[in-house]
This record gives C-alpha cells, sequence and structure tokens, in this order.
C-alpha cells in the first residue's frame, strides 16, 4: 500500500545542541509560543496534560504502523506466487494458455493514434519478412520500465543497458516479526559475463516510533538508512569505474611513462553503493543524495514492483501524473488569495 505517511527523507542528526530538558521537545516548544505564556498557570498545567495525551496517541500510531508492516509481510507471500508466474513469463520460463492471455483490448487498440498504428504494423511487417524467430519471454521488460520511469531512467547510463538486459525480477522482502522494521529489494539476474552474482540487494532500515526529542514530529514509518552488496564484477566489467590513461614524465632521468587507474563515473549500479549520512548532518548534499536514494527505493517497493506490466505499457505512468496534476490541483485550492473577501 502506498502510504503518504512513510516518509523517506534523509535524517539529520543536529550540529551543537542546547542543554537537554527533562520534558520532551513538544513540551518545549509550546513554551516558546509567545501566546502560551500569557496563559494563566492553571490552563498552563492543563495543556500540559493534553500534550501528555497527544504523546499517548502518537505511542499507539506507531504500534498501529508496526501492525500495518505485520499486514504487509502476510500478504506479500499471498502475492509471492502473482509475482512469480510473472517472472516465469517474462524470462519465457512458460507459455501462458490462450486463456490466461485473453484481454478485452479491442477499445485499447483504437484508441492508438493513427500513425502508431502505422508504424506498429509496419515494424511487424518487416518482422514476418525477415523470418525472424518468436523471441523468448518478454525480451528486455525491466530495462524496458527503467527507460520508461523518470526516476529510474535518470540513473541509467548507456553502458548499463546490457547488463539490465540480463535482469529477470525485481522483488521485495519484509524484515520478519521480531526484527527491526526493514525491507529488501532483490535484483535477480540471469547468468552474464559482466558479474557472477546472481542477485543483488538493498536493504532500507526503517524506525516507527516518536522521536525521543520531538515525539510529535511522527508521521509514520520513516528509513534511516540502507546499505547495498558487493557486486563480484568480472575483470575489466565494471561499469562503474572508468580507465584513465596518463602520461608521467621523470624530472631526472627525463623518461616518459604512462600510468592507468581508475575512476568512477555515473551508472545504475552505484546504487548498491549508497552514500552514508553526514554524522553531524551539515552536508547538505550529501543528505539530499541519500533522501533521492530512499525515495527511489521506496518507488521500487510499492509502484514498480507491485505494478510491473503498467510501468512496462507506459499505463502507470499516466496514473502518476493524474495523481501528480490532482495533487498540485490541491495545493491551489489551499493558496490564499488576500483579494477575495470572506
Amino acid at each position: 500500500m502506498d502510504r503518504k505517511n512513510e516518509k523517506s527523507e534523509a535524517k539529520g542528526k543536529g550540529g551543537n545542541k542546547p542543554p537537554q530538558s527533562d520534558k520532551p521537545e513538544g513540551f518545549l516548544q509550546v513554551e516558546r509560543t509567545a501566546n502560551f505564556q500569557l496563559l494563566p498557570k492553571i490552563v498552563k498545567r492543563r495543556v500540559y496534560a493534553l500534550k501528555r495525551l497527544q504523546l499517548q496517541s502518537a505511542n499507539i500510531e506507531a504500534k498501529f504502523y508496526e501492525e500495518v508492516h505485520e499486514l504487509e509481510r502476510k500478504y506479500a507471500g499471498l502475492y509471492q506466487p502473482i509475482f512469480d508466474k510473472r517472472r516465469d513469463i517474462v524470462a519465457g520460463a512458460i507459455e501462458p494458455t490462450d486463456e490466461e492471455c485473453e484481454w478485452q483490448s479491442d477499445r485499447e487498440e483504437e484508441e492508438l493514434a493513427e500513425d502508431l498504428q502505422k508504424k506498429a504494423a509496419l515494424e511487424e511487417k518487416q518482422a514476418d519478412s525477415a523470418g525472424a524467430d518468436d523471441p523468448k519471454g518478454v525480451p528486455e521488460f525491466w530495462l524496458t520500465i527503467f527507460k520508461r520511469v523518470d526516476m529510474l531512467a535518470e540513473m541509467l547510463q548507456e553502458h548499463d543497458e546490457p547488463i539490465l538486459k540480463h535482469l529477470q525480477d525485481i522483488t521485495v522482502k519484509f524484515s520478519e516479526p521480531g526484527q527491526p522494521m526493514s525491507f529488501t529489494l532483490e535484483f535477480h539476474f540471469e547468468q552474464n559475463s559482466y558479474f557472477s552474482n546472481t542477485v543483488l540487494t538493498k536493504v532500507y532500515k526503517m524506525k516507527s516510533e516518536p522521536d525521543a526529542e520531538d515525539p510529535f514530529s511522527f508521521e509514520g514509518p520513516e528509513i534511516i538508512d540502507c546499505e547495498g552488496c558487493k557486486i563480484d564484477w568480472q575483470k575489466g566489467k565494471d561499469v562503474t569505474v572508468r580507465i584513465v590513461k596518463k602520461k608521467q614524465k621523470h624530472k631526472g632521468r627525463g623518461t616518459v611513462r604512462t600510468v592507468t587507474k581508475e575512476v568512477p563515473q555515473d551508472s545504475f549500479f552505484n546504487f548498491f553503493s549508497p552514500v552514508k549520512a553526514s554524522p553531524d548532518g551539515m552536508d547538505e548534499d550529501l543528505d539530499l543524495t541519500l533522501a533521492t536514494d530512499f525515495e527511489i527505493g521506496h518507488f521500487f517497493r510499492e509502484r514498480v514492483i507491485p505494478r510491473a506490466v503498467l510501468y512496462f505499457t507506459g499505463e502507470a505512468l499516466e496514473d502518476d501524473e493524474s495523481d501528480l496534476d490532482e495533487e498540485g490541483e490541491e495545493e491551489d485550492e489551499g493558496e490564499f488569495d488576500p483579494t477575495v473577501s470572506i
């Protein structure tokens, strides 16, 4: 389920902090409010009681999200047979029956633009005339999704594409009961000439409890950290680095030698070597990079994995755009216009 309360922001550790009080931050915030200072002492006392009730509410909300996580884990097991069959069809391991392939598509075809229909017909004719064999499964299924989704396409480099053609499935696993809340993205690859791993993983650690110093900022589960995995690249196949050659001249002898070294380069596979938050929370660029990573992980889990075929066809992209349009309209409606009289 897509819960807007589940934030995906890098969390700063804070720099120099004022002396700690025995009261939660929420209580101190109230005391800083000018209007609160003007209240009679007996009323302030009652407000503190209300704040304690609010704290109890936040703790109950945290329990609610813990149970939601358990429900997600339970239903993930129910979804899995469906996702397994999707994987097998995409990889060409099984061929769906005629009954399984039935789909009302006449209306969809009518809605296609005329030029797209002509282009599709021409490509089909060219494929037939070339005597091409039936492709296996759904070729480049996940690579197509990466190219269609802007958030993923921004990470994708040309040298990544041949590798992602070997990507067979992306799955999510939830932490077991009693373990700290987390989820793991698993990228399953067929055997290839780039690396020996069959599965690449990314673990996202979460927090679902009010902060002791600021309990009233709690809005639900929050990704707080992530860990990638080591990719066992074949020699000369690591696309996260490039080889640079530089000539060096010896000062004494005047001889010249060529030195080669590896330098980092952009690649989707840097996704599996995430940065760590700055200890003092003062490196904004670093924390922004981490926040973007959290957002991508959340997007894989909530959108791409459950609705992969709709991102492949492009239908989910239209839904995402509609959601953004609706959010924009809501923001517009909520804006205050000082020229309008009440």
